[in-house]
């Protein structure tokens, strides 16, 4: 029975891409990029099976270095590009090599049992989350659970606890892949995680829509 088990896990599939590419804070001192995270598995470790967030290259590491704090086994994890505090934002290069580097690095963690298990690196994956409340989440240190987190995926950014449990109160589409609560009072626009007019898509060629922006005080 565990061979059976064993092989059901190992047929089934956790997809991952980090794409999309954009400018946010528009301005030369505060900006910096942000990356579409999409997932799409039939694996019994996620039960939202679908979904897309946004996170930075500082919050990448964050996780890593969660994952590396909470790992119970002497595991090589995977490696991020490095740090690279000359990075430009209209750079086509280096943002698509740190594009790819990113989608190892989480192609690499989502094929560990071990961290699989780890809360945080669920919510980074499926939830609105920021650093600091992932980590009080997964600590148990909120009145959401880490399932309530992920179930509300695909709504605005919380920044506050009590914004999350006024949305946890709607009811939610768990595994579209931008969940909108059924609630008509609540605005539409309030649903939308990033609007193209506020946050310029990168040309892979080296240019946003509104203009180029370099940026060389290491601000990811």
């Amino acid at each position: 029975m565990s061979e059976e088990n064993d092989n059901a896990e190992n047929q089934q599939v956790i997809s991952v891409w980090v794409r999309d590419p954009r400018i946010q804070n528009n301005d030369f001192w505060h900006a910096y990029i942000d990356y579409e995270i999409c997932l799409h598995s039939d694996s019994v470790y996620f039960t939202k099976k679908t979904s897309i967030v946004r996170r930075r290259y500082k919050e990448f590491v964050w996780l890593k270095q969660k994952l590396q704090a909470n790992s119970q086994i002497m595991q090589k994890l995977p490696e991020l590009p490095p740090k690279n505090p000359f990075f430009s934002l209209n750079n086509a290069q280096q943002i698509t090599e740190r594009m790819k580097g990113l989608q190892k690095f989480l192609e690499q963690a989502v094929q560990s049992p071990a961290l699989l298990s780890d809360s945080c690196l669920h919510l980074f994956l499926q939830s609105q989350l920021s650093t600091s409340q992932m980590e009080a989440c997964a600590a148990g240190r909120t009145h959401y659970t880490v399932a309530q987190a992920v179930q509300c995926c695909g709504l605005r950014r919380f920044h506050s606890e009590e914004d999350l449990l006024k949305n946890l109160s709607m009811s939610c589409d768990s595994d579209s892949d931008s969940s909108e609560c059924k609630d008509p009072k609540l605005p539409k626009k309030d649903l939308v995680i990033n609007k193209a007019a506020s946050a310029p898509s990168l040309d892979v060629m080296g240019t946003s829509q509104e203009g180029s922006l370099s940026c060389f005080c290491g601000s990811t």
